[in-house]
């Protein structure tokens, strides 16, 4: 059977097995090609993977549910695929580890077209092999709406992981990229504004480098996590993890070029998309001594206090970030802020 004439017809037409063979075909068509560092001993088609890994594994998950976490009206189905498996990766790379393997779980309702459904995967398997890893495994489920499901496994050959709670007073706090962009790109398509494409495909699709989470670990990282709820968010859970506080200058957190453009086109303030806004899954790290190229130094830590753990330009914050059970709208339905 040929894969064209089948990509317009639903999934239980065509059927489990036809599509399983596909998605199989497109992991190993993906693979990345480093024979020597291979880890992956069994890969997809048997009930399980077998991987080789050097300590110690690093394990992460993460989901996105249609009209929850996506529109199919705002993000083609290959940018859905490639923005799961960035924003699992982060937690790994925010560990300090390296990818090994990613297992991908897929849930959809049997009317679905085919096509969507390789078109996700296609868009799994290429953030996949941009970052280097192997998809070694999955699962194909009937559900009421589009789930996908990404696992990755990394390792930090034998580093320590870098951990949240590891900041002292004294550290230096620095991002590795632009904060802001994909609030941004949100709220230009729920205003239905064509101009600032670069900060809409950041909504889209996170755009940040994930081997900076092993650089950042090589250069002494005290603690690190990714930036998925928004930055204030981040920094109260890295705050109360450590038992400190930190001072943050805004001026020197980085952003898009075009961000102040775009909040002049809706007439709004771009700070609040860069503080709260969350979901471009850049990492954010404290370090003992200088920050690594690339890095953008924002902040220090400082001594625990009993108010404002986190302060901006000297007060405490007056937006926070994004929580799965919260009462904001829904990320595709215009909320400011990030999921989980």
């Amino acid at each position: 059977m040929e894969e064209q004439p089948w990509r317009d017809r639903t999934v239980a037409e065509v059927g489990e097995r036809v599509i399983l063979d596909r998605l199989r075909a497109v992991a190993q068509e993906r693979r990345p090609q480093h024979p020597a560092a291979d880890p992956v001993v069994v890969g997809p088609g048997d009930d399980a993977a077998t991987l080789t890994v050097r300590p110690d594994l690093v394990v992460s998950t993460d989901t996105v549910v249609q009209d929850r976490h996506f529109r199919l009206e705002w993000s083609s189905p290959h940018d859905v695929g490639r923005r799961a498996t960035v924003q699992a990766a982060a937690d790994v790379a925010a560990m300090g580890a390296a990818g090994v393997g990613i297992v991908v779980s897929l849930g959809c309702p049997s009317s679905t077209p085919v096509g969507v459904l390789l078109d996700i995967d296609e868009g799994i398997a290429a953030a996949a092999a941009d970052w280097g890893v192997p998809v070694v495994g999955g699962d194909l489920v009937a559900t009421t709406e589009i789930v996908v499901t990404v696992t990755v496994l990394g390792t930090t050959a034998g580093r320590p992981a870098t951990r949240l709670d590891g900041a002292v007073v004294g550290d230096r706090l620095a991002v590795s990229g632009p904060v802001g962009s994909s609030a941004a790109g949100l709220a230009l398509l729920v205003a239905g504004v064509g101009e600032y494409s670069n900060l809409v495909a950041v909504h889209r699709v996170p755009d940040v480098d994930l081997t900076q989470g092993v650089i950042a670990a090589a250069h002494g990282a005290t603690s690190m996590t990714d930036v998925s709820d928004g930055l204030v968010e981040e920094l109260l859970t890295m705050t109360s993890a450590a038992g400190v506080a930190v001072d943050v200058d805004s001026t020197r957190i980085p952003r898009d070029v075009d961000l102040a453009r775009a909040a002049d086109a809706l007439g709004v303030d771009p700070l609040p998309w860069v503080l709260g806004g969350g979901e471009d899954h850049q990492l954010l790290a404290t370090f003992s001594g200088s920050v690594p190229d690339g890095w953008s130094e924002i902040g220090v830590v400082v001594a625990a206090r009993e108010d404002d753990p986190v302060r901006i330009d000297g007060r405490g914050p007056e937006v926070h970030g994004w929580s799965s059970f919260g009462d904001a709208p829904t990320s595709d339905e215009g909320r400011p802020s990030a999921h989980g």
